[in-house]
């Protein structure tokens, strides 16, 4: 879809920057430069430079969760926990600059846990806690706070992603999905009632 209004397409060109290059590359000269307006029409839409990373991130989130409920097709909760980690990974794959900036880098926005978890203000990982208590309700998950297996299960994903983008796998994308998606199965089977 090509974006019409002027945000739509100052923000555009400001994720395509950040996807190349990373959040450095955003600039509100390169971004007006890319949209063909001046610098300082940028400021009609967003008043500064961190309000523009900030939506990007935003985005990133509602993109990530809106993929993760579409996946929740009232099966095997398991294989739903599954496939909400597995559209993680494809996702910092895919968009290592969004993933790192979104989960990676310390951002005074950053949801904290447990507070901000508790009160649903992530979506992503709300969706993950549905996925969670739908699977004790159901018997397949052992009993226990849904909120710590939801962190327990997003920080095995995110320590591997973390390690294979630090090149501490030789594995190339293909091996280590397999890896990562085995090693997933271990900590699901650890966690089954």
């Amino acid at each position: 879809m090509t974006p019409r209004t002027t945000a739509e397409r100052i923000l555009n060109a400001a994720r395509l920057l950040f996807e190349r290059e990373g959040p450095g590359a955003v600039s509100m000269r390169r971004v007006a430069e890319a949209v063909g307006i001046t610098p300082m029409a940028i400021y009609r839409h967003f008043p500064n430079r961190e309000a523009l990373l900030k939506r990007i991130s935003d985005d990133s989130f509602n993109e990530i969760a809106h993929h993760w409920a579409a996946r929740k097709s009232g099966g095997d909760p398991i294989a739903q926990l599954v496939a909400i980690q597995l559209i993680y990974l494809d996702y910092a794959l895919a968009h290592p600059h969004l993933f790192d900036h979104a989960f990676s880098v310390r951002r005074d926005d950053a949801r904290r846990f447990p507070e901000d978890f508790h009160a649903r203000r992530s979506p992503t990982a709300n969706v993950a806690y549905d996925a969670v208590v739908e699977a004790q309700q159901q018997g397949v998950l052992r009993a226990g706070d849904p909120w710590d297996i939801t962190m327990t299960l997003w920080g095995h994903s995110h320590g591997l992603i973390a390690l294979y983008r630090a090149g501490r796998f030789s594995y190339d994308d293909r091996r280590f999905q397999a890896f990562y998606e085995a090693s997933l199965g271990r900590l699901l089977d650890g966690l089954r009632n």
